[in-house]
């Protein structure tokens, strides 16, 4: 207690409280946390050691699920390590910097991992729409190239926002009702008028999201009209196969992401805890499930992961 009233004094610290009215049952809650991160773990560096070891997977397809991977095994590094130090030890302090640096890469990884579904998806319409040309068009060297590209444009959408919000002055109340440093929460803190950067987070929520599900959409649209005009169920068969593990994926990163911000704008009634922790199990359940998914519905990696597994035996 004497640890908490010090940091609380402290005008470079803030306070992450974890998940109020749930204090009793840190210790409990860190259980499923701790879970989740360590299969995420496992199964996220498990596909990035199958697909560097077996050179027939050295393809785009592969070197996006290894884009994906990384992504995957970032975003719950950022937040489970300092959640699981508040639920076992009670150390709820973190500096200032610490808290907005922590807030720029969970953001950058969350844009990067937009990206990274976008070009997945025009994967899936090149293989689709132009199977033929699909090695001409698509390589790994230009894949490379559109992940340095996703990297630097979530760099460049979300540095504003620490840089704005390390001007600010903050309020004596230095508490945040959270695991994590959410900007909202910086905001309610902030002293000074930070109109500017409320609207820019708010352009920055519909322009990310916006641009890349509609492109999603389109490439999604173009691959089912190509996918009508075949005429051959078999072929039909085929290529929804080929789009099914990749809408899946989809499904629980938009899914959680979009409700979130939902249940945040407009659900005044729901408590905080559970604002709270379904923000934490959005960063914990999509990076768990990926590996999981492309390993059940991708026959050639799953043939690759066994070959694998047996020979480690």
């Amino acid at each position: 207690m004497a640890a908490f009233n010090f940091t609380r004094s402290d005008p470079t610290t803030f306070i992450l409280m974890g998940i109020p009215s749930l204090e009793a049952a840190h210790i409990w809650i860190s259980i499923p946390f701790s879970t989740f991160y360590i299969i995420s773990l496992l199964g996220n560096f498990t596909l990035l050691c199958v697909v560097r070891k077996e050179q027939t997977l050295h393809k785009p397809m592969y070197l996006l699920l290894c884009m994906l991977a990384l992504t995957d095994i970032a975003t719950p590094t950022f937040v489970v390590p300092k959640a699981l130090a508040i639920f076992w030890f009670n150390l709820k302090g973190i500096t200032v910097a610490g808290c907005l640096t922590q807030m720029f890469f969970l953001h950058t990884v969350s844009v990067m991992h937009s990206a990274t579904l976008v070009t997945m998806a025009f994967d899936r319409y090149v293989a689709i729409c132009n199977p033929l040309r699909y090695a001409t068009i698509l390589s790994n060297a230009l894949i490379a190239k559109l992940g340095l590209i996703g990297l630097i444009r979530a760099v460049f959408y979300i540095l504003p926002l620490p840089l704005l919000l390390s001007r600010q002055p903050f309020c004596a109340n230095r508490i945040i009702p959270h695991t994590q440093c959410e900007y909202t929460a910086l905001f309610k803190m902030a002293c000074g008028d930070i109109t500017v950067i409320r609207i820019y987070s708010l352009m920055l929520m519909f322009v990310v999201l916006g641009f890349d599900l509609t492109l999603i959409v389109l490439s999604y649209g173009l691959i089912i009209r190509a996918i009508l005009r075949i005429s051959s169920k078999k072929a039909h068969q085929k290529a929804f196969n080929t789009c099914t593990t990749h809408i899946c994926v989809m499904l629980t990163y938009y899914t959680p992401s979009i409700f979130s911000i939902f249940t945040y704008r407009l659900g005044q009634n729901i408590a905080p805890h559970v604002h709270i922790i379904l923000a934490d199990l959005y960063l914990l359940i999509p990076p768990m499930l990926n590996p999981i998914i492309y390993g059940i519905r991708t026959k050639e990696l799953r043939d690759k992961v066994g070959k694998y597994i047996c020979c480690r035996r």
